[in-house]
């Protein structure tokens, strides 16, 4: 033993602090930080949650014991209170401690809901407009970058000479995986001007082009503004 690894006087850790549960549960901790929770097998997951609702005890056995009576960890994390007590034998602050993962998932698969919506049919497509697209500059061009079930990945203001559009968009949605596209240009509140759809189609034309060969859609070019809207491809301009 070196002189590091001896206990100093006045040192109260325990000695030999590395082995035992407590070293153990040190290490797992360390795992799980540093490379993540692929890093650990499922029963592991388990046995650090009841950690926390059976602090002094070896709680390994019963994860892999509790894994092995309900077939997986999600069956675990999913099963109710009153299961995880009679067949778990589970104590109160145990079965709250393991309920915990599942209220985590379902309030993040809400935010993302509310962050990431599906813009399948136009008027929840309108409904997203009314608020996103409040305070934005006329002018402005914008990209609605959507995976395969139309779900919003990113809604980010495109920016750069038109002949640069293309190739930007192209490698955004490449960046993000995007299998989909809408463009919108805001307007200003009043009647579109005119002239203003065959300027954006030209532009589309040559962004569809390069889209298309990254076997990426190009939905829609449209132009919103003050609670009126013109779709590009609705008159046959896309």
């Amino acid at each position: 033993m070196s002189e590091t690894d001896r206990q100093q006087p006045g040192d109260n850790r325990p000695a030999f602090a590395s082995t035992g549960p407590s070293g153990h549960r040190a290490r797992m901790r360390e795992r799980l930080l540093q490379r993540g929770p692929e890093a650990l097998a499922d029963y592991e997951i388990l046995e650090m949650l009841l950690f926390l609702g059976i602090p002094r005890r070896d709680t390994k056995p019963l994860a892999k014991e509790l894994i092995n009576r309900f077939g997986s960890l999600p069956a675990v994390l999913t099963a109710s209170p009153e299961t995880l007590a009679l067949r778990g034998g589970l104590s109160e602050d145990a079965v709250a401690v393991l309920r915990m993962p599942e209220a985590a998932a379902q309030r993040l698969a809400g935010a993302e809901a509310r962050s990431r919506p599906v813009l399948n049919n136009w008027d929840r497509l309108l409904e997203y407009f009314d608020t996103a697209l409040a305070g934005s500059t006329p002018g402005q061009l914008r990209a609605l970058l959507l995976d395969n079930r139309n779900r919003l990945l990113a809604d980010e203001a495109v920016a750069g000479e038109p002949d640069a559009l293309p190739q930007l968009l192209a490698g955004r949605a490449l960046a993000l995986h995007a299998t989909a596209l809408i463009l919108v240009r805001v307007v200003a509140p009043g009647p579109i001007e005119k002239a203003l759809p065959k300027r954006d189609a030209a532009l589309c034309a040559e962004i569809g082009r390069a889209l298309a060969m990254l076997s990426i859609t190009l939905h829609d070019h449209m132009l919103v503004g003050g609670g009126s809207w013109v779709s590009l491809r609705q008159k046959g301009l896309l």
